[in-house]
């Protein structure tokens, strides 16, 4: 069992039939609800918990249980009022809200549930017994969210794609911050926060065809970490241009250009365009994996088919030409 929490020492001689109370008792910082398993004597889990500024994230792998928040426990909350997001990707998820509400959420899916109203979750591992589930989690105030509760509550236990659109921007960032978290800075650590807040309320809004009723720089923000997902994504694709990520987002081109340069602090799309080809395909000439693949080759796969632009564009950037910093890469590893 792993627990990565600040404040959280973990001790690994814990014993078995006392690691499911200590895992319990760190979840339970920011969610008052009785969590019960039956692996209790048997548990095994790892937790990594970071803060970006008021937002928490947490990753979890745990073995099969079951959170029940009742008509007490909310009654007697004294915490700030939250939304618990929760990315599954492992496992299933059965929630029960109310009498009437029942999902079953899978792995790729965005839950959304608040503390403000009872719950009855099980989540449990596919598959052999000994499985677990896994996923993450964002605990966000909800005065943050510049959305109006009264539509939020419309998506409140439903399982939802995090597969396409919206939904998939949300879940692709979440999963790169959490991998990353532990080289943030405070300072940058709740600035993207602040971004998270907006992809959540971005996702929620196009949920409910509702982006009309999000603050103008929420709308932005989640714009622009479409169009930066948008162009990783097809960075190996010559014709990728402003025009086309433009086009793509039904924007116009003007457009694209005022709100990147405004949030990328005067950097252009194309000049980013260009400065992620060259990060990947500095990446690429350095893995010894690669090492036979002829340096244009490299440079085609990530959108630029012409040799001579490549070792313009690369000695511009790194000082050094392609063939100089695979030869240095490859000493570096030999000695």
């Amino acid at each position: 069992m792993a627990v990565d929490v600040p404040g959280a020492p973990w001790d690994e001689g814990l014993p078995a039939k006392e690691r499911f109370e200590y895992w319990r008792d760190v979840l339970g910082k920011t969610r008052d609800c009785d969590a019960t398993s039956a692996h209790a004597d048997s548990f095994d889990a790892e937790l990594r918990w970071s803060e970006l500024g008021p937002v928490a994230m947490f990753w979890t792998s745990f073995r099969s249980v079951r959170f029940v928040r009742n008509e007490r426990m909310v009654r007697r909350a004294d915490s700030p009022e939250l939304y618990h997001l929760t990315l599954l990707t492992s496992g299933a998820q059965a929630l029960r809200r109310g009498e009437d509400q029942r999902d079953k959420i899978g792995p790729g899916e965005l839950s959304l549930v608040d503390n403000t109203t009872p719950y009855d979750v099980r989540v449990f591992g596919a598959g052999p017994e000994d499985a677990h589930a896994a996923g993450l989690g964002i605990d966000i105030p909800q005065p943050l969210l510049p959305v109006p509760g009264c539509l939020v509550r419309d998506l409140l236990g439903r399982g939802l794609s995090a597969n396409v659109g919206s939904g998939a921007v949300l879940a692709h960032f979440l999963i790169g911050l959490e991998r990353q978290a532990h080289t943030l800075q405070p300072a940058e650590a709740a600035r993207l926060g602040t971004v998270v807040v907006d992809l959540v309320a971005a996702w929620i809004a196009r949920e409910l065809d509702a982006l009309p009723a999000l603050p103008q720089e929420t709308r932005r923000r989640a714009l622009m970490e479409s169009v930066r997902r948008f162009i990783r994504h097809n960075l190996h694709d010559p014709d990728l241009t402003p025009a086309t990520v433009a086009a793509a987002h039904h924007i116009s081109l003007s457009y694209l250009h005022r709100v990147f340069t405004q949030e990328s602090q005067g950097e252009t799309v194309a000049a980013w365009i260009r400065s992620q080809r060259l990060k990947k395909a500095h990446h690429d000439l350095a893995d010894p994996a690669l090492r036979a693949v002829p340096i244009h080759i490299v440079a085609a796969q990530w959108g630029i088919p012409r040799a001579d632009d490549f070792s313009r564009a690369f000695r511009a950037a790194y000082g050094i030409s392609p063939s100089e910093h695979r030869h240095q890469a490859f000493a570096l590893t030999a000695e």
